[in-house]
């Protein structure tokens, strides 16, 4: 090789190597897009997917500075988001489809929890031992748009909710399990992932309990999906926004799945409490994620949305409630 050549080629590489350097330093310059992810509920491991995106830059990655704001009981996902305190939340359908029959524009743009946490127990020892039982029972509920699933249940084997000896009474249930505990109720609510194993530290054993399953007898209605607000989706680029958050999102849900007890310590590290319980908890949130792919099953949705209207918590057929758009970009 001629002395020409070589300082030609030398060039050459000295230009692409120039090029490299310009491309990732304005790469770096470039401003992140902010999302606000609104929790349903406090810091704990039925969130952790969003927790590891954002400790493992998967949301980095994606271009995207994401804050997530923890929930509460005090904290209504729906109308954090209707008065702009987020761009994007965690929510029930139940509650979600409820908001959107009274104006607020929300609609699920994907679904990471395919199937439902949610139980009843009753101790084996106590009155109830089948659905049959429950006539003239205290049934501990939550509410704040938890208490959907309930209601549709007792609306599908014809149970009245407003007490009395051919109904059931409806305890507004705080978010523990004391109201078993101190026998204020015949029966609680419980999470497959939180309050099921706050019973058993209490002292129960798992065949001291009668359990109801409402996804093992088809009463689940969708919960801890991702809801905007379709106006907003109509803006290209949000719409964009929302691609690259899913994407990175159930990234962190399918390394959360994989490595449980690093996942749980990341949630304890942005506020959970008692890390042996977060790494339980993320144990079980595992088997409702499934595949982490986000996709939403339309059947789910027409079934949750018929019960809501069977039921009345909704006034009209939820049309209109999701879109496929999100997560056939996302996650081809």
């Amino acid at each position: 090789m001629n002395s020409k050549l070589r300082t030609i080629l030398a060039l050459l590489v000295a230009v692409a190597v120039i090029a490299a350097i310009a491309f990732y330093a304005l790469r770096g310059s470039q401003t992140a897009d902010k999302v606000t992810l609104q929790l349903k509920w406090v810091t704990q491991a039925q969130f952790a997917g969003y927790y590891v995106a954002k400790d493992k830059g998967f949301y980095k990655e994606e271009g995207l500075d994401v804050e997530i704001k923890p929930g509460g009981p005090d904290i209504a996902p729906e109308q954090v988001i209707a008065g702009g305190g987020a761009d994007v939340i965690v929510d029930w359908m139940g509650g979600a489809l409820a908001a959107r029959d009274k104006g607020v524009g929300l609609v699920n743009i994907a679904q990471p929890f395919k199937k439902a946490g949610m139980e009843m127990v009753c101790p084996k020892d106590g009155p109830v031992q089948t659905e049959a039982d429950f006539k003239g029972r205290t049934l501990g509920v939550w509410f704040f748009g938890n208490e959907y699933p309930f209601y549709a249940w007792m609306n599908k084997i014809g149970l009245s909710t407003e007490g009395g000896p051919d109904g059931v009474t409806v305890l507004k249930q705080s978010f523990d399990v004391q109201p078993l505990i101190q026998k204020q109720a015949d029966c609680i609510s419980v999470m497959t992932y939180n309050e099921y194993w706050q019973l058993i530290d209490a002292g129960y054993k798992p065949e001291d309990l009668i359990v109801f399953n409402y996804t093992e007898m088809g009463n689940d209605l969708l919960e801890d999906g991702l809801y905007t607000l379709d106006e907003k989706l109509k803006d290209a680029a949000f719409e964009d926004k929302m691609v690259r958050f899913v994407r990175a999102s159930m990234k962190g849900w399918k390394y959360a799945t994989e490595h449980p007890d690093e996942a749980a310590g990341i949630v304890v590290e942005n506020g959970g409490q008692d890390e042996n319980h977060q790494k339980r908890m993320m144990g079980e949130v595992a088997k409702l994620i499934d595949n982490a792919d986000g996709k939403l099953i339309a059947a789910a949705y027409d079934r949750t949305a018929k019960a809501l209207l069977d039921q009345k918590i909704i006034s009209k057929p939820a049309e209109g409630g999701y879109t496929t758009a999100i997560t056939d970009k996302a996650i081809p």
